[in-house]
């Protein structure tokens, strides 16, 4: 079982693995995902707040970043990453906070996690935990080996009739593919893995790859999900495209200070990340 899940993951870019928080587990993840949607970070972005439709999205919050930590060494996570990797060390880098409700939540456009963050290497993996039972045609998309391609430029999110709008607009990295545009002429132009999903249930995803999706509709009006984020010893700093149109620094916008040492090919390391292993 083991093997079998190191091998998708490091093949595929993602593994289901059916089970893996108890019940116990899975009520103080709930616990603290209230708690972090109440209690938002300066990184949040909202819309409809307190409506039957609402949207939530969270990223490194600082608040609540010792409850995070205290959590994370908790769960599994960190040591299923350790022997997935086989890496000796494993570090939480932090959690994003996902909410849609009310039924008319749009598919999240595909990109990379890499586009927006400044990660290269084989040791990074997000742990994707959803609290409802998710339809296989709500669930989260992930284009099979995507990690091992290359870093694509991210989209904006703004333009709904651009779903690949150029986030740093400077030429340095390719531009997305329209890769729903391209499906619709031809269905199987990509290989997408997917899943239906029950609590307890949790997706590893190497952020590297193209992902999207996770909609609600009027048959499935609400999701919860949330996100830890892990890295390893082969985890490096890859920076930004310098110059970008979007304002980011070439740290990114998460723990930018905190990275303004590191220079490109360095191993990620910083002692605000709370090693698990």
């Amino acid at each position: 079982m083991q093997d079998s899940i190191s091998r998708a993951f490091h093949e595929d870019g993602a593994v289901l693995v059916k089970g893996l928080l108890n019940q116990e587990q899975l009520a103080r993840c709930r616990e603290a995902y209230d708690w972090a949607v109440e209690n938002h970070g300066p990184h949040a972005t909202r819309m409809f707040a307190g409506t039957t439709q609402q949207s939530h999205v969270d990223n490194a919050n600082p608040v609540a970043k010792q409850r995070l930590e205290a959590l994370v060494e908790t769960l599994p996570l960190g040591n299923l990453f350790a022997r997935i990797w086989g890496s000796r060390n494993v570090w939480y880098f932090a959690e994003e906070v996902f909410l849609k409700a009310g039924g008319q939540g749009s598919r999240t456009l595909w990109h990379q996690d890499t586009s927006y963050l400044p990660w290269a290497g084989e040791h990074w993996g997000n742990a994707w935990i959803s609290f409802e039972s998710i339809p296989q045609r709500n669930a989260l998309e992930i284009i099979r080996g995507s990690h091992r391609g290359p870093r694509y430029d991210g989209t904006t999110f703004a333009d709904p009739d651009d779903p690949t709008q150029p986030l740093h607009d400077n030429g340095a990295l390719p531009r997305l593919p329209d890769i729903e545009a391209e499906r619709k002429l031809n269905p199987h132009a990509y290989d997408v893995l997917s899943w239906a999903t029950e609590p307890g249930d949790v997706i590893l995803l190497h952020p590297a790859s193209l992902h999207g999706g996770a909609p609600v509709d009027s048959d499935f009006p609400s999701r919860h999900t949330f996100v830890f984020r892990f890295f390893g010893d082969d985890a490096t700093f890859k920076p930004l495209p310098k110059e970008s149109k979007a304002g980011y620094p070439p740290q990114g916008v998460l723990f930018t200070e905190e990275l303004k040492q590191l220079t490109a090919g360095a191993a990620f390391r910083h002692p605000t990340f709370r090693q698990v292993v």
